[in-house]
């Protein structure tokens, strides 16, 4: 004998909702067969009620932490910490800390802490030597802890990417020699008429002698100059001497003035030989 199906309601959950399921069972053994074998107009409604109204209880969202700041010494890494109460599917609202009755997460902390290597640190540039033409510029490169307490022996740095530390300049072009005349020696006559003299030297900028400057602009370095003669005359004794009052006997000999009589006789003990 056919058993004649029954109808029975099942509650399932769906979105928050509870929804009465209404399926076709047999009789004898309570099994599931299609809907058609039931009386459709004896078939219930399908009811649908909402479920689990009470609001969420708040709790963390916790996000992802971030890169760390530092790749070494000691950095900081941020995340997300929020509490949060879900009032749909979708849908969330955020709430004071207090509200979430669980300690709340960490939201920062270090990280990288191991010890960064040492590296290279540069002071200061030289100014330029020499003050002119082309030159060099000089620093110190030290190689220094990451926190610039220690310094280290330059072994302990990379060799290969250490710092320059002479560069090429100029302060522009030098000024060419020049020639620089002296002071004017004392007259080489006691009295009345005499020659005077001085030192004419080509020197460069930095006071070197050269021999670059030019033969047609070089100062003269003998003039004619005149003594007052006094009321005594000057007394020709036998005695062969330089004349006191004449302080440049050795550039008369250098210039070979002792042919002159003038002179081998103002400068007697000098040219005494010459």
């Amino acid at each position: 004998k056919k058993s004649t199906p029954s109808i029975l309601v099942l509650n399932t959950i769906i979105h928050c909702s509870q929804k009465q399921e209404v399926v076709c069972k047999r009789l004898d053994d309570n099994s599931v067969v299609q809907n058609s074998y039931c009386d459709p107009d004896s078939k219930p409604p399908e009811n649908q009620r909402d479920c689990n109204t009470e609001p969420c209880p708040p709790e963390w969202f916790i996000g992802d932490w971030s890169e760390c700041g530092k790749t070494c010494d000691g950095g900081i890494r941020t995340r997300t910490v929020l509490c949060i109460r879900k009032i749909g599917p979708a849908e969330e609202e955020t709430l004071e800390d207090t509200h979430c009755l669980t300690h709340r997460p960490i939201e920062r902390e270090s990280c990288n802490n191991q010890s960064c290597p040492p590296k290279w640190v540069t002071l200061d540039w030289s100014e330029c030597t020499p003050k002119c033409g082309p030159g060099y510029k000089h620093r110190i490169a030290l190689c220094k802890s990451s926190d610039l307490t220690k310094t280290f022996p330059p072994a302990q740095c990379p060799s290969h990417n250490k710092p320059p530390v002479r560069i090429r300049c100029s302060l522009g072009r030098c000024p060419p020699p020049r020639w620089i005349p002296g002071e004017w020696g004392q007259c080489s006559a006691q009295c009345g008429l005499g020659q005077q003299m001085r030192t004419v030297q080509c020197l460069s900028y930095t006071g070197q002698p050269s021999n670059e400057c030019a033969e047609s602009l070089r100062p003269t370095n003998m003039q004619q100059c005149e003594s007052k003669c006094d009321a005594t005359p000057i007394s020709n004794g036998d005695e062969c001497k330089d004349v006191n009052k004449v302080a440049y006997c050795p550039l008369v000999l250098k210039f070979k003035f002792c042919s002159r009589a003038y002179f081998r006789q103002m400068c007697c003990k000098t040219c005494q030989g010459h």
